[in-house]
This record gives structure tokens, sequence and C-alpha cells, in this order.
């Protein structure tokens, strides 16, 4: 499928309560033609809603969802030509392999001959040729995921949607499909709308990434952004391991503790806010500070042998603890030793102390 050929999607005021819960609060969002857009929130979220409205198995109270120019509010699922793929997979288990996948195509009214052929190409796409005569009870859970996808694609849809597809699979599989998914979506060109709760899931997948709370986007941009520059505290506590320490910025400096410190970017105010430190961006300093590192003491409290890395768990002023992975091979620091740990200026980054103001 050429990616010229798949739709672009916009959503707006796309709102849903079920009685007082308001589930979706006047969504907006915009999915680029051949985008893999990934729907990111903790559960009750209102993601998966979405997702359903735009597969039309929800309805909303009122908003408008457009595939292209095409309005699709009042059209019946089976109506909106996407492929779904489903949590639990829904495959049939009375059928073999080869007529699950060739379900869509029968709906369709495509000949037996073209069936065939299609649906032994979706095989081979999933990597799982020669499979089509299997029962599904004698298939693994990759393999049930890797037919339920190929069925999802078999009739050539031009927007893909998916539901958490991935999460009944254990670690090790689970991280090997979604580096398949995403060279899948690079082949097919389908735009494509996944939801997960998995934050390092959506940054391994996604062209951007839309994080949901309480029924409200609360930021869509690109992965590397959503995790670098959050822009606000939900997004950077649900993004990633971080800590936040209160700082005070005064006509254009900034303090931690009386400290001062250097900013990736001044804040539009003065006065409180957030300093989010993840334990990766730190480091512990042995000798002379590096230019443009900010440079904080602290006590450790615990080290922790991980295999590949050490973390370090150490006290700042004022009490606020705060994590530091180190590699494994360098020294293991003492508890109650007292370091100095260095933040590069261009990793100081500020989110307001007051959420309305994010």
């Amino acid at each position: 499928m050429a990616r010229d050929a798949a739709l672009p999607i916009t959503v707006r005021q796309l709102t849903k309560s079920y009685g007082t819960l308001r589930v979706l609060d006047a969504v907006d969002v915009d999915v680029q033609r051949g985008e893999f857009l990934t729907l990111l929130g903790p559960s009750g979220s209102g993601k998966t809603t979405l997702l359903m409205m735009l597969a039309g198995f929800v309805r909303p109270d009122c908003g408008s969802i457009r595939f292209g120019d095409r309005e699709v509010i009042r059209l019946e699922p089976h109506k909106r030509d996407v492929g779904m793929v489903f949590q639990n997979y829904a495959l049939f288990p009375h059928m073999d392999v080869a007529a699950n996948i060739a379900f869509p195509l029968k709906l369709r009214g495509v000949s037996k001959a073209e069936t065939a052929q299609r649906v032994e190409q979706a095989l081979e796409l999933v990597k799982l040729g020669g499979y089509g005569a299997r029962r599904i009870d004698q298939l693994s859970g990759g393999q049930r995921q890797r037919i339920a996808l190929a069925r999802a694609i078999v009739f050539e849809p031009r927007i893909l949607l998916m539901d958490e597809p991935l999460s009944a699979l254990d670690k090790q599989l689970r991280e090997h499909m979604q580096i398949e998914l995403r060279q899948l979506h690079e082949r097919l060109g389908m735009t494509t709308v996944y939801v997960t709760h998995d934050q390092r899931e959506a940054l391994t997948m996604s062209d951007r990434i839309a994080v949901i709370d309480q029924g409200r986007i609360r930021q869509i941009d690109t992965p590397k952004v959503i995790y670098e520059r959050p822009s606000n505290r939900f997004v950077a506590e649900f993004i990633g391991e971080s800590t936040f320490v209160t700082v005070d910025v005064r006509a254009g400096e900034c303090t931690f503790q009386g400290i001062p410190l250097a900013l990736a970017s001044q804040p539009a105010r003065d006065g409180s806010h957030h300093l989010m430190i993840r334990p990766e961006r730190l480091t512990i300093l042995e000798d002379a500070t590096p230019a443009g590192v900010n440079v904080l003491p602290a006590t450790v409290t615990a080290a922790i042998y991980q295999g590949d890395s050490v973390l370090v768990q150490a006290s700042l002023p004022g009490g606020t603890m705060v994590s530091v992975r180190t590699i494994a091979s360098g020294r293991m620091p003492s508890i109650g030793e007292h370091l100095r740990v260095g933040l590069k200026a261009s990793e100081t980054y500020l989110l307001p102390a007051d959420e309305s103001a994010a």
C-alpha cells in the first residue's frame, strides 16, 4: 500500500460522558497521513474510548471525526474501512488461520482465488507463511498477535487501529514485537493509531505520542520532545522516572537551597518552579567540575548493583531524595558518603509549580 493512499484523521471537540463521569472532554487531535500516533495514558484516562470512537464502536455525545474529507461520526463501524487489532485478538477459534484472515475479504465479496492469494501475502508479511491450515489453539501468544494483525491489514485499510495488542505477551516477546510492528508500519504506510499504557512501548514505536489524562490530551509531540521537554508535571512523571525539587527564580536567576543554577532556558515568569531531575541525567563528579554543569551536594543513602548499572540513591540539601544511575564498572559509593552530583545546564529544565500555568 502506498503511503499517499493513507488517510489523515481530524478529531474536533470529541466529548463523551457516562452519567456524571466525563470520559472525554472536548478532545482535538490531528493524525497525519501515514503517521504512527500512540495514545498513552493511565487506566481510565480515556485513550481506549477515543480509539473505540474512531472505530465506530462508541458514539460520542458531540464532536466531529473526519477520515480525510469524510465525516464518519454517524457511519457504522463496518463502513469505516479501518483495520482493528483488539487487546484479546478476537480470533475465531472454530476457524483455521486462513479462514480467520480471510474473513474481512469474505465480507467484502472478494473472489476465492484472490482471497487465497491475499491471505498468503498477509501471512508472509507477518512472517507466518504456511500457517494457513493451523488451528488457533495451536498458536503461541505471539503468533496469535501476528494473525490478528494479518486479518486487520489483509483488505488494505487506509487506517489501522490497535488497542494494546502486545499487553498479553511476556516482556522479551513484547519488546521484539514492538520493533516488528514499527518496521511493518514503515512498509505499509497506513495511518496508525495505537493505544498503550506502557511508556517505553510508546517511545519505541511512535512518530508522535498523545499523553491523555482525565479525558484530556495533556501533550502531543514526538517521543524525544515528550521525554525531554514535558509541558507539565503529569507528563514528566508519567513518561520516565523523575524527581522534582522546588527552585526559585528571581530577576532571571535560579537558585536551589541558595545554590545558583544555570538553565537550559529561562522561564516566562519569576517565582517557584519545579526542577525535573532524571536519574540518567545526573553524574557523580569525582574530579574538577566540567564547564556548563550545575553542581549539587548529596549524601548517599543506598547503592544498588543492577547488573549493567549501579543505582545510587542520595539526599540533596533540604532532604529531597534523588537517584543517580552510573555504569556498573565504576566505583560503588558508600552509604553516608558525601558526593557532588552534576546536572548539565542544557538538561536543567523547569516546569511551572502551578500546574494550571503548564
